[in-house]
């Protein structure tokens, strides 16, 4: 839930995002199940009607509980909304897991998306980037903007919290979720990236999440994992039963050993933004 704070810093009105988006035309919203992509599709679908349309990436990095979100936001708005396969695995600078991978996966996604958006007339490819997403150097930000993205959120000045706020008051079903991120962004940088391993990781957190838990990271190092939940619900985690169920579910994708950080989640995952 939204937590009292400081006043909402001053950022261009919902209308008047909703104007700039009517005047570029027929646009394509890279809609992920993250309230981000979530509100600029209820802004693109506000101005455009039928002339919007929501693209949710389907592959290999992608959980399926975020492509299931996806499909309920769109279905809330009432936009129009494809799924569109797509493998950034094909990249060997993908696979090498690099510190920039986030680029080499948006350079693949981008130009799936304007490859889909062309033959339908396309005239703007809108993304999530807000304000929030700027300073750490997200290469998967430079490859956006190389492939002609645009970011409404950003250019309006809206951070984390005025989205937040907006999505609510459109009545988005994941105006409070927490931020998702690629299943890659779970693998130390240098470990080798395979559609198995994402798919073993994804799998782990959905078992875990069964158990009750709002949010969880499976992070794989080597052939083992560590189980990160919100801080507040570490206590309940590493209480039995519930530490031995969480740990023997994610031993039964092959983990071992598997442990449970006792900090939980700390902070954003390095991640491309634009989609959550």
């Amino acid at each position: 839930m939204l937590a009292p704070a400081a006043p909402l810093r001053p950022a261009v009105p919902a209308d008047a995002i909703v104007d700039r988006i009517r005047r570029g035309g027929a646009a394509l919203i890279a809609l992920s199940g993250g309230v981000d992509s979530g509100l600029v599709a209820s802004l693109a679908y506000e101005a455009l009607g039928d002339g919007a349309l929501a693209v949710t990436l389907t592959g290999a990095a992608v959980g399926a509980d975020e492509i299931e979100r996806a499909r309920e936001v769109a279905r809330t708005i009432g936009i129009a909304h494809r799924t569109v396969g797509v493998d950034p695995l094909a990249r060997s600078e993908y696979r090498a897991n690099p510190s920039n991978r986030c680029y080499f996966c948006r350079s693949v996604e981008t130009e799936a998306l304007r490859s889909f958006g062309a033959p339908r007339g396309i005239r703007q490819y809108l993304d999530g980037v807000h304000v929030d997403d700027l300073g750490d150097g997200r290469p998967g930000l430079r490859a956006m903007d190389e492939a002609g993205f645009r970011h409404p959120l950003l250019d309006a000045g809206l951070g984390k919290r005025e989205v937040r706020a907006l999505a609510r008051a459109r009545g988005l079903p994941n105006w409070d979720r927490p931020s998702d991120a690629c299943l890659a962004s779970r693998v130390a940088h240098g470990e080798v990236l395979s559609a198995a391993l994402l798919d073993r990781i994804d799998r782990s957190e959905r078992a875990v999440r069964a158990l009750g838990f709002r949010r969880v990271r499976v992070r794989v190092s080597a052939a083992g994992a560590r189980i990160e939940v919100d801080p507040d619900e570490v206590d309940r985690l590493r209480d039995e039963p519930c530490r031995s169920q969480a740990i023997d579910r994610v031993r039964a994708f092959g983990f071992e050993p598997v442990a449970i950080d006792p900090a939980g989640y700390r902070g954003p995952d390095a991640r491309g933004p634009g989609a959550r």
